[in-house]
């Protein structure tokens, strides 16, 4: 029997192929170590075996084979993946049975037939490419990053689909339709008379747009951006990365833009390791700080240098000192580029040329100095207001860096600079640290959070799969039932993603004779999960105990949680 897409991918790309693409790896003695790039550490602690065909990290428990790696390196679903190691292998996927087809892969499909349909609408719109023109972007620009038009018309994309036979539901699912106030209407196009930028995930499937107005009719918004979907989260995707990621791990950093035409032009100018905000929350003042690590994340993993290419407005000062507070508490060296002012990214590169943004970028700041040389120049020599400005905006960001020696050098150049002592700057920031102790701990906090779910989602994605499978087979190898009952709490969740799912779970184990195997580890790692998140509950809940009953019943619980993990330890 042929084997299945999974099994040949596996045959043709060792996990040693695969995460040294991605990581710096060392060999030692049959394995490989490396600092983990899923958690925050100083020392290697993550582990590939190549005899094996998988990775375990003794710091964060990360563990899997090619296919959870660049899942969890890259942010995404299995399908991605597959999609994105299929290419690397030279297999190709074979067309799925749309009768089978998930809500997701129709999404996707909607999606591509849409960027297909603005990219031929492009090609007849003199006032649209000559707008790009204006802007600096050349053929191949526009052609590589699937620029289109949307035309100014209710209906045309919809109707252009209805024909393709997507469904109202699946249209509107996809943000590209809104239904009118009375819903008794019809529904219209989400996007009309304007540029098409495609939105893309880390495998180079469109999941959504932005929309760039072409006449400005005065009331609507220059840029309108796809709403949250199924298929795209603002949390999780960051412009461009499709095309930067390569990029970013070979010049080890990234640049950080916030429009479309920012990042584009950049492309074309040589730096392909730009990556672009816009349209996915990371400037937005009302955005938590998760969805900013989250973002982090994916450029993080790639590097942990950073410049950032922001606006020097008020409103991009702002979201400038809010991002890099939060990156250098995660360890990343955050830079600023050095432009004229008033001028964004596409403009140094129009208006002044390539050599201009080149020299940008290598002359590029430390944030920290960058924001002392701000305070100077807007306080124009008053004493009292820089001073207050440097404990204020400047400290704060200072108490975000992990390193003592850091922090010593900044303090250092502060008081050369403004002339301020040491020993006053020194007594500010242990101010500052009490002050701001709880936020810094948040930061934290989140991080293992979001690292945490990532690892107990995957696994319980998978049992899912796996019993949502199996419960539709007449000859069973596994009893579903014992999933279900383990994951009960979560199992409404997971019944919305049921078709891809099983479609994962079958691309794995069909003709597998690891299954049972895999499916006890994973029950006994969820386990773990489970007991690891009581535990984090129960040490809260101690600090925080008055009676004495009820914190000799709370010491009683941790006592069993330690002992049943240890059991599971002991069988494996």
């Amino acid at each position: 029997m042929i084997n299945s897409p999974v099994q040949q991918i596996k045959e043709r790309l060792s996990i040693e192929d695969i995460v040294s693409s991605y990581i710096k790896l060392d060999r030692v003695g049959n394995t490989l170590k490396a600092r983990c790039p899923f958690h925050n550490e100083k020392s290697p602690s993550f582990f590939v075996s190549p005899e094996r065909g998988g990775y375990y990290c003794f710091g964060c428990s990360a563990k899997g084979d090619i296919f959870t790696f660049v899942q969890e390196f890259e942010g995404l679903d299995f399908r991605g993946a597959l999609k994105l190691l299929a290419e690397r292998a030279g297999i190709k996927l074979g067309e799925y049975n749309q009768k089978e087809e998930s809500e997701k892969e129709k999404l996707y499909r909607v999606m591509e037939e849409s960027t297909k349909f603005f990219e031929k609408n492009l090609v007849t719109n003199k006032d649209g490419i000559e707008y790009l023109k204006n802007r600096g972007l050349k053929d191949e620009t526009i052609k590589d990053f699937r620029i289109g038009f949307a035309q100014l018309d209710w209906r045309t994309l919809y109707d252009y689909l209805k024909s393709k036979n997507f469904t109202d539901k699946e249209i509107e699912l996809a943000g590209l339709t809104k239904y009118p106030d009375d819903k008794n209407k019809a529904m219209y196009d989400r996007f009309r008379g304007r540029v098409m930028f495609p939105i893309c995930d880390s495998s180079g499937r469109v999941i959504a747009f932005s929309g760039r107005i072409l006449v400005d009719d005065g009331k609507s918004a220059k840029y309108l951006n796809s709403p949250e979907t199924p298929i795209f989260n603002k949390s999780s995707v960051l412009f461009g990365i499709d095309k930067a990621k390569d990029s970013i791990r070979k010049n080890n950093f990234s640049i950080l833009v916030e429009g479309q035409m920012d990042l584009i032009l950049s492309h074309q100018a040589g730096f392909k390791n730009t990556v672009a905000s816009s349209g996915t929350a990371m400037t937005d003042s009302t955005v938590s700080k998760e969805n900013i690590i989250n973002n982090l994340g994916l450029v993080q993993r790639l590097s942990r240098n950073i410049v950032l290419a922001y606006d020097a407005d008020k409103a991009g000062l702002n979201a400038s000192n809010r991002f890099a507070k939060i990156a250098l508490s995660l360890g990343m060296d955050v830079k600023v580029a050095q432009m004229t002012e008033g001028m964004d990214p596409a403009d140094t590169i129009s208006k002044l040329g390539v050599d201009s943004w080149r020299e940008s970028i290598r002359n590029s700041k430390h944030f920290i100095e960058f924001m002392l040389s701000r305070i100077l120049k807007d306080t124009n020599g008053d004493a009292r207001k820089m001073g207050r400005e440097i404990k204020d905006i400047l400290l704060p960001i200072i108490n975000a860096l992990e390193s003592a020696i850091e922090k010593s050098h900044f303090i250092s150049l502060i008081s050369s600079k403004t002339g301020i002592i040491e020993g006053v700057l020194l007594e500010d920031l242990k101010k500052v640290e009490t002050e701001h102790k709880s936020e810094k701990e948040e930061t934290i906090s989140v991080q293992k959070n979001i690292e945490k779910t990532l690892r107990k989602d995957y696994i319980e994605r998978r049992l899912m799969g796996v019993a949502f499978w199996q419960e539709g087979l007449e000859k069973k190898k596994i009893d579903p039932n014992i999933i279900f009952e383990k994951l009960n709490k979560v199992k409404d969740i997971y019944d919305l993603m049921k078709e891809d799912l099983v479609f994962e779970a079958e691309a794995f184990y069909t003709n597998s004779e690891h299954l049972e195997k895999d499916v006890k580890e994973m029950l006994s790692n969820i386990e773990e999960e489970y007991l690891n998140e009581e535990l984090t509950q129960k040490m809260i809940d101690l600090k925080n105990v008055k009676d004495k009953g009820d914190e000799v019943e709370i010491l009683k619980r941790i006592n069993e949680i330690n002992k049943n993990k240890e059991e599971i330890k002991r069988g494996r």
